[in-house]
């Protein structure tokens, strides 16, 4: 227990340090970013969308009315805001993804929804299950990713933006691409 405690702690040391010289692990990264989208999606499209919250000032207008209005509760910052507080604790729920024909890695979704059918999901034999310190990597990513990003998230899923993940993962952060230089993505 002890040593497994010494690697963590030496893994997220490292991770904070290159992080911290701008040497991030692209796969890791994008990896991260379109785990967020995903489970933000996902977790978006469980909400009835007939809920509603009222946003606005709460103040009454000259005429005694109260100025407001309603938006789907699943798109609201309100919600969106607590989604992200949990949003890296699914993280492990995934684990590092080897391509078989491309040898492409990312880290993918192994692990069923409770609403999902587990054939939609690849080969286990194509995943990497690497210690406990993989999943640990993925969460710090992932915990960076939402605090760099948290604004631009929250804007983009309110909005209801069409292809959010490479709107976020590639136009606003950089973490999918391959080089700052082209628009090829990881």
């Amino acid at each position: 227990m002890g040593s497994w405690i010494i690697q963590t702690a030496v893994m997220v040391l490292s991770v904070f340090i290159s992080s911290g010289q701008g040497k991030r692990d692209k796969v890791l990264y994008c990896s991260a970013c379109r785990a967020i989208v995903d489970e933000l999606n996902y977790s978006i499209s469980q909400v009835d969308p007939k809920k509603t919250i009222n946003v606005g000032s709460f103040r009454l207008n000259p005429d005694g009315t109260l100025k407001d209005k309603k938006v789907p509760l699943a798109r609201s910052e309100t919600h969106l805001s607590e989604l992200l507080d949990g949003v890296c604790g699914s993280m492990s729920d995934y684990a590092l993804h080897v391509d078989p024909d491309t040898q492409h890695k990312q880290y993918m979704r192994f692990a069923p929804r409770s609403s999902g059918a587990a054939g939609d999901f690849p080969d286990f034999k194509n995943f990497q299950f690497d210690g406990p310190e993989a999943p640990s990597a993925l969460k710090f990513a992932c915990e960076t990713v939402v605090e760099e990003l948290e604004d631009d998230i929250i804007s983009l899923f309110s909005e209801g933006a069409e292809h959010v993940q490479e709107e976020l993962c590639n136009r606003v952060s950089d973490y999918c691409r391959i080089s700052s230089h082209t628009d090829k993505e990881l």
